[in-house]
């Protein structure tokens, strides 16, 4: 795991992670917003190479959070696979194509936040 700023994730969001890992999501990412927001704890931001992928993972984390017992409040973006944002109140999952990432960049908009990017699956 690369990390730039060490902070401890909930089990909830080490889950959407390793989820959207398991669908070879790119440049997975973690920001700690708790100290910086009343919204939403989390953002967990991670890539997919194509809007089927975008897709694909969004639907993947949706089933298997599923499974856990853990619903989304809300789903955007499903249908168009550019940026999919699955809001879990406590924390926030945005997965983009690549251009809509660079376009928006959450992490330089929160740049205050901690982060943690991570490369390879969590357990846990």
């Amino acid at each position: 795991m690369s990390e730039r700023n060490d902070f401890e994730m909930w089990p909830r969001v080490r889950r959407a992670v390793r989820y959207a890992l398991q669908r070879k999501a790119g440049k997975v990412t973690v920001l700690d917003l708790r100290h910086l927001s009343s919204a939403t704890d989390f953002f967990v931001i991670a890539t997919g190479r194509s809007d089927v992928q975008v897709r694909a993972i969004a639907e993947h984390i949706i089933d298997s959070a599923k499974r856990d017992g853990n619903r989304p409040e809300h789903v955007e973006g499903l249908d168009q696979g550019r940026w999919v944002l699955l809001d879990y109140i406590d924390y926030v999952v945005h997965i983009f194509h690549p251009a809509v990432r660079d376009f928006y960049r959450l992490e330089t908009l929160w740049g205050d936040a901690k982060s943690t990017v991570i490369e390879e699956d969590l357990s846990g």
